[in-house]
């Protein structure tokens, strides 16, 4: 009998239908994913589960978990049943937790909610549950705080806080999309670890079918709001049979076209044992200051027309470095070059320079005003000319951008959440295209993206490099975007480049442990279906 029963569900909000006959369900000790492209229904399905839904939704159908029916609690036995009969991972920890109270005060509190427990009693249940999910006392006291942990420890917190009850059912939404791959291997790891031990069911929320292939035992394919197919995970991937898979299949292994070969000898970026330092703050008064050194003695070249990509996991320096090239910070030894003209942090680099290199960040949202229209987001970077064009000229120019990364011209009118993620992204590229820059730098540009929309940006960005001779530093912890787009690729950790090469010969034939541990780390589609002989 199935332990999790959907049946038939559909979900309006304020009359515009969000779900339609959603129907799935899942046995203890089963991993089920949900695939599918923002907007599909994925996290509705999830929330309408959990009721926790947004004003003006309106349910009906049946959501059933272990005999109960969820849709007929009220609000009181639903918050009972929260945290302790179903648990939730949400995509980004630090979102999920409070930043002034420390883990163990974090975890502690589910126990005391819900668990009848003294204080000291849930205290012992947070330490035990920190234990399990990797983050050993002696290591991670539960007086730390949630800002003292890096990205991957966070989620962690957020695992024991889920399970700290050992719940029936736990809901994982996008639980490593923000990760690198060794600790998105870590954490997928850890989950179907708990799944075996505690029995519990685990829905998988993720846009990622290699990781989806790797873990689940069950798959469930949402488009549109509505189930266009499901089954068994390998028999599925075996016998697909509507567009929609098939679709996010070929995205999911999508090789842009490179072009042909354009790098020349020409250097355009020079790096040269680059330093970077911080300063810790002093242990007691009159202890003298220790140093961290993010970036140490980093050198390489990019050249005119290259593309080359730079991987490794958080907390290796790759976006202190980023940040250095830029010119936001200040390097401690060594220095940068854009065609031979050294970069100086600060006020004092020359906007000529500045007007060379633009960047492309992983959240389009988070590095736009919402309050400006496209037009004037667009635009921002035209003061770096020496002569800013206006009027007519201005809005020519913000056109000719939006149109070369596929968008309307009419979108200049429109504000930046009128558009789909993607759609964003394209906006970002516009922005940083408007002044036809030598180099641009995509600082995780496409890890929150969909995998069709992921290949459309990946097609978009090839043909731009192809068509306006561009080089792209490409910073990403998807090791097969950076193999699918990049001439060359470093290796980077603790600070260091400790593999350098041809992207070909670093991913067929890598020399040093650490990038052997990153590849091996890596989900992929095609090789989890090998395995199965699919």
């Amino acid at each position: 009998m199935s332990f999790l029963q959907i049946e038939n569900l559909n979900m309006s909000i304020y009359g515009i239908p969000i779900l339609k006959d959603v129907s799935l369900s899942a046995v203890k000790g089963q991993i089920i994913g949900v695939i599918g492209e923002s907007g599909s229904g994925k996290s509705m399905t999830a929330y309408s589960v959990m009721n926790l839904l947004p004003t003006g939704a309106k349910v009906s159908g049946k959501i059933a978990l272990d005999g109960q029916d969820l849709l007929a609690k009220s609000e009181a036995q639903m918050c009972a049943i929260r945290g302790s009969d179903i648990g939730m991972i949400f995509q980004e920890p630090m979102t999920a937790l409070n930043p002034v109270k420390t883990i163990g005060a974090q975890v502690a509190e589910t126990v005391l909610i819900h668990g009848n427990a003294e204080r000291s009693e849930a205290t012992a249940i947070a330490r035990d549950t920190l234990n399990r999910v990797g983050l050993p006392a002696d290591q991670f006291p539960l007086t730390r705080y949630p800002h003292e942990l890096s990205g991957g420890q966070r989620q962690r917190v957020v695992i024991a806080m889920a399970i700290a009850l050992r719940p029936k059912l736990l809901i994982a939404d996008e639980p490593t999309t923000a990760l690198d791959v060794t600790t998105q291997a870590q954490i997928l790891d850890l989950l179907k670890t708990l799944v075996a031990e505690d029995g519990m069911c685990l829905m998988l929320i993720t846009h990622d079918l290699g990781v989806v292939a790797e873990v689940a035992d069950h798959i469930v394919i949402m488009k549109g709001g509505e189930v266009v197919e499901s089954g068994e995970t390998h028999a599925l991937f075996r016998n697909m049979q509507h567009p929609y898979t098939k679709a996010l299949f070929a995205a999911s292994s999508h090789v842009p076209d490179k072009g042909a070969e354009r790098a020349s000898k020409t250097p355009l970026l020079e790096v040269r044992n680059a330093i970077r330092d911080y300063i810790l703050p002093r242990k007691s008064v009159f202890g003298k200051p220790q140093k961290f050194r993010a970036v140490s003695d980093v050198s390489f070249t990019l050249h005119d027309g290259e593309n080359l990509g730079l991987v490794g996991e958080s907390g290796c320096g790759k976006s202190t470095l980023t940040r250095a090239i830029l010119g936001l910070e200040a390097l401690q030894g060594g220095e940068i070059r854009i065609h031979g003209v050294p970069v100086e942090a600060g006020t004092h680099m020359p906007r000529d320079l500045r007007r060379k290199m633009q960047v492309v960040f992983q959240d389009p949202y988070g590095s736009f005003n919402p309050r400006h229209k496209v037009a004037r987001l667009v635009a921002e970077p035209l003061h770096l000319l020496e002569s800013e064009p206006k009027g007519s000229e201005r809005a020519k120019a913000v056109v000719d951008a939006l149109i070369s990364v596929g968008m309307q011209a009419s979108d200049v009118d429109k504000y930046i959440h009128e558009f789909s993620g993607g759609q964003r992204q394209r906006i970002a590229i516009a922005r940083a295209l408007i002044l036809r820059p030598d180099l641009i730098i995509l600082d995780e540009a496409v890890s929150a993206l969909d995998v069709s929309i992921r290949a459309q940006i990946l097609d978009l960005l090839a043909d731009l490099s192809s068509r306006l001779n561009l080089s792209y530093l490409f910073i990403s912890h998807d090791l097969s975007v950076v193999r699918s787009v990049t001439d060359r690729v470093m290796v980077m950790k603790a600070g260091k480049i400790v593999e350098y090469g041809e992207t070909e010969d670093v991913f067929t034939n890598p020399q040093h442990d650490y990038t052997k541990t990153l590849i091996a780390a890596a989900p992929s589609l095609q090789d989890a279906l090998e395995k199965e002989n699919i």
